[in-house]
């Protein structure tokens, strides 16, 4: 019996070309759907892969990738022992993980109020109003930022002057940065942050709300015993991957707030990379630092998927 079925369990663990050729045939205007966004990530993704090694390398334009003289982890040495090193790492990860505490549960929270909102014409409001920030554009948000934060002409200023309070010279001082910067993120990310999860409250059955009301539970209640675990898994997968940007960030925005009084806490390592790599042209420096960077949300986001797994048997993989 193990004999004859030895061959078959064979068969059965191998790639079956045929089934393979016949749903290519059955299938193929989805898989022409779908072509396009498979070019793209190899093409933007995947091949630029091969330039890591430039990491590890003298590279010098003229010589190209392979020509390049191999110096192994000589810019990596140079990174951290540079005095600039730590405060560096120290901003970037304060910077990200204020923002990731900030901004991850404020859209949880909008969205729970949304979905108690009686009156449609007001929801639909509301919604239109938390939504539009997210199209302003990262420089407008800066130039925004701007003038209202004017130690003289701003409007936050002038009404901290009418309360009583000093003028704040928000742009400059470094104690500031960051309030600004995620207090900015918030307005303009959470209203957009809200829909996947009023999306997955829409899904909730009606009839365990009406069967909650007989049997007399409060909003609250509602909310903590319907809503809140409906969206949890949803909750955990965005967790998860909003992990993986806490040596990353907001570049554009950081380098567009960053003025010479703030540079203490606004100097972070992707200001770094774009000032070294492209104004003077360390570009096997720079490398090896982004790569430092991706390990390190690649780290982050195994580290966090694996605790919320064990914690909570959600997970992305």
């Amino acid at each position: 019996m193990s004999t004859t079925n030895a061959p078959v369990a064979k068969r059965e663990k191998g790639i079956n070309w045929a089934q393979i050729r016949r749903r290519l045939i059955r299938d193929w205007q989805l898989y022409i759907f779908v072509l396009p966004a498979l070019i793209y990530y190899i093409v933007f993704h995947y091949m630029p892969l091969y330039g890591i090694q430039i990491a590890f390398k003298d590279y010098k334009a003229v010589l190209g990738i392979q020509g390049s003289e191999w110096v192994g982890l000589k810019h990596f040495k140079e990174f951290f022992g540079s005095y600039l090193a730590w405060p560096l790492i120290k901003n970037t990860l304060l910077l990200n993980l204020y923002g990731l505490l900030w901004s991850f549960p404020i859209p949880v929270i909008l969205a729970l109020f949304l979905n108690r909102l009686g009156s449609a014409k007001f929801k639909k409001f509301t919604q239109t109003v938390i939504y539009i920030p997210h199209f302003v554009s990262t420089v407008v948000l800066a130039g925004m930022l701007y003038i209202f934060l004017d130690p003289t002409n701003g409007f936050i200023n002038i009404l901290i002057s009418a309360l009583g309070g000093t003028p704040q010279y928000f742009m400059a001082e470094p104690g500031w940065f960051r309030t600004v910067f995620i207090a900015s993120a918030v307005w303009q990310s959470s209203g957009w942050g809200t829909i996947i999860y009023i999306a997955a409250l829409t899904a909730v059955d009606q009839e365990l709300y009406e069967s909650a009301k007989i049997d007399g539970a409060s909003i609250l209640q509602q909310i903590f015993f319907i809503d809140l675990p409906t969206i949890v898994p949803m909750a955990m997968m965005m967790l998860i991957l909003n992990s993986g940007s806490i040596m990353n960030g907001n570049m554009q925005k950081t380098l567009l707030l960053q003025t010479a009084g703030n540079k203490a806490t606004s100097n972070t390592i992707g200001v770094y990379v774009y000032t070294m790599g492209l104004t003077n042209a360390q570009f096997s420096y720079t490398a090896a630092i982004g790569l430092f960077q991706n390990v390190i949300s690649f780290i982050m986001v195994m580290t966090v998927n694996k605790i919320t797994k064990e914690a909570s048997s959600i997970s992305m993989f």
